[in-house]
Formats: C-alpha cells, structure tokens, sequence
C-alpha cells in the first residue's frame, strides 16, 4: 500500500520556482507514531511544496489531538495541536537539517511524524494555577482543601533553628 505521504517531485526539480500543494487527512495510525499521547483521530496536513535551484522547500501545518493528564492532578487532558511546518528536502543534503530526496520523491511522513511527536507536552497542565495534590494526606487541593501543615522546612537548618530559640533577644 502506497502512503500518501510521498509526493513525487520531478516536475518541480526540473524548473525552480514550480509549487505543488499537497492536503490531505490521514490515518494517525498511519505515522505510526508508537506514542501513546497522540490520538486515533486524524491527523490533517496542508503544506506547500517550492521547487529551489538546490531542493524543494516544504511550508505548512498539519494538526493532530493529544491526550494526557496533568502533571499536577492526573486530569485526562486532550487537545488539538496545530504546528508550523518548514522544512528543506535535497537530493545531495548540504544542510545536516535537510531531509534527503530519494529517486524523484520525497516521504513527508518522517517529518511530520517528527515535528507533532516535538510538539506534544511533556508536562501538560489542566490550568496554570493548579494546585495538584496534598503531599501529606493525598487529597486533591483543586476540590477540597486540607489541615496538612505544608510549611517547608531543611533538615539541616534544625540545629540553627533549636541554637535560634535558645538565645536571649537583647531588647529584653
């Protein structure tokens, strides 16, 4: 089965300046990912292809879901992303960061799978101000509040703190 992530290029190396607009929603499966974070819903991808003396440059979006949870709270989070893609292709990669245009044809799928897996959270938040959960009682401060006291305090300071108590104050 054919992917229609490759896109054949030889009319546009043939004359510098020639575009071709490549748009289409896939299959996430079809990234094959291997992350779990990325959902089954399609993936959607417009980009437009501009042939260069030396390459073909590749401009775009593609979008896709992820889902998660937070980091502080565990809440199932998902949401739709949507990135800017702009990437090179060459046949003769003179830039390390140039994705390499096999026989006529170039495979946008590693770079697309690339630049969304990039763009996924590592740590989502449900909200900015999330409180998450009690480190003494477990509960969870987003719906309740607890009697814990959180005060921090450094072991190591604890001989300080008994020398800091057993000294007079000098205004007495």
């Amino acid at each position: 089965m054919a992917t229609p992530l490759i896109v054949n290029v030889v009319e546009l190396l043939r004359w510098p300046g020639t575009t071709k607009d490549v748009v289409l929603s896939i299959a996430a499966t079809d990234l094959e990912f291997g992350e779990s974070r990325i959902s089954d819903e399609p993936v959607d991808i417009n980009l437009h292809l501009e042939a260069l003396s030396n390459g073909v440059t590749v401009n775009g979006t593609t979008s896709a879901t992820w889902a998660g949870e937070c980091r502080r709270c565990l809440t199932p989070m998902s949401a739709r992303m949507t990135i800017e893609l702009s990437e090179l292709y060459q046949q003769m990669p003179d830039d390390s960061e140039a994705y390499v245009i096999d026989n006529d044809q170039i495979n946008l799928l590693p770079m697309v799978r690339e630049n969304l897996l990039l763009a996924v959270p590592l740590g989502p938040l449900c909200r900015e101000d999330c409180p998450g959960f009690c480190p003494h009682c477990g509960k969870d401060l987003s719906e309740t509040s607890c009697s814990c006291d959180n005060t921090v305090t450094d072991p190591r300071w604890a001989a300080l703190e008994t020398l800091k108590g057993s000294l007079k104050d000098p205004s007495e």
